[in-house]
């Protein structure tokens, strides 16, 4: 191959990918419809004037064929006035009118089969822009959606998923750790609760033992429903507030402990 013939190649090749290109096909869609209804009103103008020239040829053959007729009663009538050279020139005339009718009649059923094959080519045109009408309807949503998706697609490569997943991944964690957070503060503070309630009880069940102490020595604030110790009689006073000091205190320091 020829170094011309590979230059021809390439610039071709080129010329073909650039129109590839610039074609649209909704666009190219409808030029084609526009293209085939100009190719309509063409075939539409030519059915009619077939049809024009085939009434025109019909009216032309009916004329003939009353000349014809008028021709032969005159030719007749010649004959019974007993005029032959008038009734020769009268057949004469006819042939020449018969001739002319024979002609149209060949026109007449050429032009009613061109005019029978025009009406059915343009029914099928009609068929078949209504067909492309459809069709190109069909083809602009399919191409509407190959456009959308393709956009889509070209959105879904641009996003950084990896990034927007981590980022998805770090608020997940803070909220675990804030959840966390919220069920040790409340574990906390429920137990805070319990310890109270029960230093509460814990605190009245000395003072209740410290009351019936007090009632069971007879001392001030303790409870009435105590029974009452028996008195000594043997015994000092001094001696008896010694000993229940004595006892009191041992009792506060164990307390103290506990």
């Amino acid at each position: 191959m020829g170094l011309f013939d590979r230059i021809k190649r390439v610039v071709g090749a080129n010329l073909n990918d650039l129109v590839s290109k610039a074609e649209d096909p909704e666009k190219m869609l409808e030029q084609a419809v526009v293209e085939m209804q100009e190719d309509l009103v063409q075939l539409r103008q030519g059915v009619a004037q077939a049809i024009a020239a085939q009434k025109r040829t019909e009216k032309q053959y009916n004329d003939a064929q009353n000349e014809i007729n008028k021709w032969q009663r005159n030719a007749q009538l010649a004959l019974q006035k007993g005029d032959e050279n008038l009734a020769r020139q009268a057949l004469e005339r006819k042939k020449t009118f018969t001739d002319t009718s024979n002609a149209l009649h060949t026109s007449l059923d050429q032009q009613t089969a061109q005019v029978e094959t025009l009406k059915r080519n343009l029914i099928q045109l009609e068929s078949k822009i209504s067909e492309a009408k459809t069709k190109k309807e069909m083809l602009r949503a399919r191409i509407t959606a190959a456009k959308a998706q393709e956009q889509l697609q070209g959105m879904v490569r641009g996003m950084n998923t990896s990034s927007a997943m981590a980022a998805f991944e770090r608020m997940e964690e803070k909220v675990l750790m804030q959840e966390a957070r919220a069920q040790s503060a409340g574990e906390l503070a429920g137990a805070d609760l319990e310890s109270q309630f029960a230093a509460l009880e814990g605190s009245s069940d000395i003072d209740d033992e410290l009351a019936r102490l007090k009632g069971e020595l007879s001392l001030p604030g303790g409870s009435p429903n105590q029974p009452q110790l028996p008195q000594q009689t043997t015994a000092p006073k001094s001696n008896n507030n010694e000993v229940v000091d004595a006892e009191l205190d041992s009792l506060r320091k164990e307390l103290d402990k506990m």
